[in-house]
């Protein structure tokens, strides 16, 4: 593939990166913070010391988007608990000086998250280690994936890395957490000091990914410990797969959002698309599908956000495949949530009405034990079909709404595979509403306005 000289980079860039005036406050609320943290542990005769990681640090970051990540290492002999303390401590502490807000959040270690001057600013805990054989937690690879992005990344690659992360965040591939399963920040800047370019990464994903891709920037030879649907080895840790969080769905999106960027350069792959859901339009689509959606709504458990997210999908899965089991026949799913009030898991049947019998297959006549059985059981209702006793039965569920009602009370909750968070949940409180009559209630609002919009329109996010 050719250079996409139409794409006029350098404009595109004016607009996402961060301004001299932004950078410099970002910096300098940074660099205060870690004064402040520097200095009471000083002070305290607290053996910590505050560093600045990630994106911030590392001069790859959007603008508006400048999440501050200060992490607060200690020494290898540190204890878990005197980590977990001191590190609050320092955290909390210099926040009040800086008159912002904190809220506890959980990772490996409990850590505080501050709101100063408009940004969200992390204090994380971490052990100071010098290679991977001293990880004691996740968090600790940290420092030394942002040591080694800053002295290997130059100037120019960092705008490719901003134009890749701009890229991915518009085609839905961003994000490393739960929530989205796709592309991390690191691994962004990896891809970019592997080829070099936001063009020769998207060239590369178009013409040579497909699952059990894999890269080794530094020559590990470990890519065969993984089977990701893509590998990427991490620099500072031969052992870790920097890709891992990236599903099969994210990475093939990822793709083929490539191959129709090449087909067609547009800048709009640059900007989110503008989207304004009407709700006579979506009825119409929907009514025009000839099938039955099916919400399940029920109020979030109060979990951290990267456990929330596989507890509904694991809640989204088990219904799909309990309905199949049963013989109903599923056109798509999704979930949503606002992640405080409200979860919506979307069922969409092409066969949601089933016989008041089905057949029932038996043995073969040869086996004449097993045979025996099955005709003690069904008598003179059995016949012969080939070489095999078959019956038919009185359907438990011809409807697929009662099967679902069921299957989510206490007596036959078993049905299903839950989060046990959202068990609890759904069991306390749930509703299960066809679509129509519940965009006919009012509840809506236009968050759920622009969930069913995606759901009906999945191929926006490829194409321009």
């Amino acid at each position: 593939m050719t250079s996409v000289t139409k794409i006029d980079y350098k404009k595109i860039l004016e607009e996402i990166k961060p301004t001299k005036n932004e950078i410099e406050r970002v910096k300098s609320l940074s660099n205060k913070l870690i004064g402040i943290i520097n200095n009471l542990a000083l002070d305290e005769n607290i053996n910590a010391e505050a560093v600045l990681v990630g994106s911030v640090a590392k001069n790859t970051w959007l603008s508006g988007k400048a999440d501050i990540d200060l992490f607060i290492k200690f020494p290898l002999n540190t204890t878990s608990d005197y980590l977990k303390e001191k590190k609050l401590h320092l955290g909390y502490e210099s926040i009040k000086k800086m008159h912002g807000k904190y809220e506890l959040r959980y990772a490996s270690h409990p850590y505080i998250t501050g709101i100063i001057d408009g940004y969200e600013i992390d204090f994380v805990p971490c052990y100071d280690i010098k290679n991977s054989e001293e990880l004691k937690s996740a968090v600790d690879r940290t420092i030394p994936h942002t040591k080694y992005v800053k002295e290997n990344l130059n100037h120019k690659q960092s705008d490719e890395v901003i134009l890749l992360k701009r890229f991915m965040e518009f085609v839905q591939t961003y994000g490393s957490e739960f929530k989205v399963g796709g592309f991390a920040g690191y691994l962004c800047e990896l891809l970019i000091l592997h080829y070099n370019s936001f063009e020769k990464v998207l060239e590369s994903a178009s013409n040579e990914w497909k699952p059990g891709y894999h890269i080794d920037l530094v020559g590990y030879g470990t890519s065969r410990l993984f089977n990701e649907p893509l590998i990427v080895v991490d620099p500072v840790d031969k052992n870790r797969n920097v890709a891992a969080a990236v599903s099969l769905q994210k990475m093939s999106e990822f793709v083929a959002a490539s191959r129709n960027f090449f087909k067609e350069p547009k800048t709009s792959f640059f900007y989110p698309i503008n989207v304004s859901p009407d709700l006579n339009v979506i009825k119409e689509e929907f009514k025009k599908r000839g099938t039955r959606t099916l919400l399940l709504s029920f109020k979030p458990p109060t979990v951290p956000i990267d456990a929330l997210y596989p507890q509904i999908r694991k809640t989204e899965k088990s219904m799909v495949n309990l309905m199949e089991r049963k013989g109903f026949k599923i056109f798509g799913s999704s979930s949503w949530s606002d992640e405080k009030e409200l979860v919506i898991i979307l069922l969409e049947l092409s066969v949601w009405r089933l016989p008041m019998i089905k057949k029932h297959l038996g043995p073969q006549l040869w086996f004449k034990d097993d045979q025996e059985k099955y005709l003690q059981k069904y008598k003179n209702k059995a016949w012969i079909e080939g070489d095999r006793w078959v019956s038919a039965v009185r359907r438990e569920y011809p409807e697929v709404e009662s099967l679902l009602k069921v299957s989510l009370t206490n007596s036959k909750i078993g049905y299903l595979k839950f989060g046990k968070h959202v068990k609890n949940e759904i069991l306390e409180e749930h509703e299960l509403n066809d679509l129509m009559e519940f965009l006919e209630s009012n509840e809506y609002n236009e968050n759920i306005l622009n969930f069913l919009h995606t759901y009906l329109n999945k191929n926006e996010i490829l194409w321009r």
